[in-house]
C-alpha cells in the first residue's frame, strides 16, 4: 500500500499560565506525547480512547489546524518535486551553516550508543531514555536536511553542493508551479463540464519547456554524487532522501493550497455549520476559496453541488435551506458534502457520528464507507465508540493520555489485545451476558516485558511488534536479549509511537 502520511515523534503541548503574581515559567498540557504512525492510501485508521486522551488534538494537529510543538508530519499526496515549498530553499541555504553542529551531534549519539553497552540496570535504563530523546531532538533539528540533501551531506565542499541545490530548486519550483496550474485546470474543467483542449495543450507545452531546463540542473546534482558513490557515509544518508512534504514547515499560503487535500468532518453537526448560509453556500464555499469556480454564477457550479449532495444522500430541494431546518443526521451529511466538494485525499472524521442516534449512525457510517470505495478516500476516524471503530476501521490505534499504546489490524486488536488499557476498553463494552469468564484477563503476565504505564503515560518506552503489524507500548525486561532473539540490533530500536 502507498503511504499517504508519515507521522514521527509528534508532540502537541498547550501552554497554560501559572497562577500567582510571582510565579515564573510556563506549564503545559501535553495533549500528544511522541506519537509515530504511518497512514496508508485508501485505508481507514481508527483512533480510540477515553475522553481527554488527545484523539481530537492528534487529528487536528496532523492536518495543521493546531501548530505542532515538535516532530514531523510528512504528506505524500503531493511530492516535494510537484510542490517545492519555501522551506526546501531554507534548508539548502543553511546547509553549510549547520554542518559542524550536525557532525558534533551525530558523533555524540554514536558515542552514547557505545557507552550504553557497558552500563548496567538502572543506569542503562536512564541512558537509553536519554539516547532516545537525543535521537528525537536530532530528527527535529536535522530531519529535513537529511530528507532533502541525502548523501550529499558527505561532500567535502558543502558550498558547492549548496549552490547546485539552490540552482536546481529555482528550476524545480518553476516546474512545480506549471504542474499545479495544469492539474488545477484539468480538475476545474472536469467540474465545469466544459473542456478547452487548447488551454491544456498550452500549459503542457510550457511545462515541457521548463522540464528541459530542470533536467540540466539535475544533471549537475548527479555529477556531484558520482565520486561519492561507494562511500559509507554517502550510502547511509542517501537512504534518507524522502519525497514527503513536511506539513509543519509550510507557510500559511502553502498550507492553504494543500487544504483542499486535507479536510475534516467536525464532531458537532450543529455548531460546525454557519447558520447564516444555505446548504448550497456551505458546500460551495470551499470551491470558491480554492478558485475551482470564480463565482456562484459560473456554468456548472450549481450542477456540481447538486451532484455532491446526491452522493451524500441530500435531496436537490435542500440546496436553498438553512442548517436549522435539518435533523442532526442531515446536518452531518452537509458537513460530509462540504468536505468532499473540494475532492480531498485525506479526511479526519472527528467523532463524526457521536452526536447522532443509532439508526442515523449506521447511515452515516455506510455513507462514509461507500464514498471511500468510490473515491479512494483515506480516513482518520476518531471515536470513543468501540463498536463503531471495529466496524469501519482497517487498523485501530489505542490512545492513552497522549500516547499511542497499541496499534494493529482491527480484528487483531479486538481478538488479541495485549496492552492492559486496550483490554479494559474492550471489557467495558456493554454485553447482554453477565459472564465474568468472557472478560479478557487484564492482569496477564508476559515473560519478556511488563507494563508500567500510569496517569502520566511516561512509563513504557518500548514499542514492539507483538504479532505481524500488531504493535504495543511496553517496558522490556531485557532489551538486548529481546532484540538479539529477533535478530535485530538494539541501536536500531525506535521507541516512539
Amino acid at each position: 500500500m502507498k503511504k499517504l502520511m508519515s507521522i514521527r515523534n509528534l508532540q502537541k503541548y498547550f501552554p497554560v499560565k501559572r497562577p500567582g503574581l510571582f510565579q515564573f515559567g510556563t506549564d503545559y498540557v501535553k495533549a500528544n506525547k511522541d506519537i509515530s504512525v504511518d497512514i496508508y492510501e485508501g485505508e481507514t485508521l481508527g483512533i480510540v480512547g477515553e475522553s481527554g486522551c488527545g484523539k481530537s488534538t492528534f487529528g487536528r494537529t496532523i492536518i495543521q489546524l493546531h501548530e505542532q510543538t515538535a516532530g514531523s508530519t510528512l504528506y505524500y499526496g503531493e511530492t516535494i518535486e510537484n510542490f517545492m515549498p519555501a522551506y526546501v530553499r531554507e534548508v539548502y541555504r543553511n546547509l553549510s551553516k549547520i554542518s559542524d553542529r550536525y557532525d558534533q551531534d551525530l558523533n555524540k549519539i554514536e558515542s552514547m550508543e557505545i557507552q550504553l553497552e557497558y552500563l548496567e540496570a538502572e543506569e542503562k535504563e536512564k541512558a537509553f531514555e536519554t539516547l532516545r530523546l537525543k535521537k528525537i531532538d536530532f530528527e527535529n533539528t536535522y530531519g529535513n536536511t537529511l530528507r532533502l540533501v541525502g548523501g550529499l551531506v558527505a561532500h567535502e565542499d558543502l558550498k558547492v553542493v549548496q549552490s547546485a541545490l539552490l540552482n536546481r530548486y529555482e528550476k524545480a519550483a518553476s516546474v512545480a508551479k506549471h504542474k499545479r496550474e495544469l492539474d488545477f485546470e484539468q480538475k476545474k474543467q472536469k467540474m465545469h463540464g466544459d473542456y478547452d483542449e487548447s488551454k491544456i495543450e498550452r500549459l503542457v507545452k510550457s511545462l515541457n519547456a521548463e522540464e528541459k531546463v530542470l533536467a540540466e540542473a539535475s544533471m549537475e546534482i548527479e555529477r556531484l554524487k558520482e565520486p561519492l558513490k561507494g562511500d559509507s557515509k554517502f550510502e547511509r544518508y542517501e537512504n534518507y532522501l524522502d519525497e514527503g512534504i513536511d506539513l509543519a514547515a509550510l507557510t500559511k499560503g502553502e498550507l492553504s493550497i494543500l487544504r483542499k487535500d486535507l479536510q475534516i468532518i467536525f464532531q458537532d453537526p450543529y455548531s460546525s455549520l454557519d447558520p447564516r448560509l444555505t446548504v448550497g453556500d456551505i458546500i460551495g464555499e470551499g470551491l470558491l476559496i480554492h478558485k475551482f469556480f470564480k463565482t456562484k454564477r459560473d456554468p456548472g457550479y450549481q450542477e456540481y453541488i447538486l451532484d455532491i449532495m446526491d452522493k451524500c444522500g441530500l435531496e436537490a430541494e435542500h440546496i436553498h435551506r438553512y442548517p436549522h431546518e435539518f435533523s442532526g443526521g442531515q446536518r452531518q451529511r452537509v458537513g460530509i458534502a462540504r468536505a468532499l466538494a473540494v475532492q480531498p485525499k485525506f479526511i479526519v472524521a472527528d467523532e463524526a457520528v457521536s452526536a447522532l442516534d443509532v439508526s442515523i449512525q449506521s447511515q452515516i457510517i455506510n455513507l462514509l464507507l461507500d464514498l471511500a470505495e468510490k473515491d479512494n478516500l483515506t480516513y482518520l476516524f476518531i471515536t470513543h465508540d468501540l463498536g463503531v471503530v471495529r466496524f469501519i476501521s482497517d487498523r485501530i490505534g489505542v490512545m492513552y493520555f497522549g500516547h499511542l499504546v497499541e496499534l494493529g489490524p482491527a480484528e487483531e486488536v479486538f481478538n488479541n489485545p495485549v496492552h492492559p488499557y486496550t483490554k479494559k476498553l474492550i471489557n467495558a463494552i456493554p454485553s447482554m451476558e453477565a459472564d465474568e469468564d468472557s472478560l479478557i484477563n487484564v492482569d496477564e503476565k508476559y515473560e519478556d516485558f511488563e507494563f508500567k504505564y500510569d496517569i502520566e503515560g511516561q512509563e513504557d518506552p518500548d514499542w514492539i511488534e507483538w504479532a505481524p503489524n500488531h504493535f504495543v507500548a511496553t517496558t522490556l525486561n531485557d532489551r538486548e536479549a529481546y532484540y538479539a532473539m529477533r535478530e535485530e540490533q538494539t541501536d536500531d530500536f525506535i521507541g516512539s509511537r
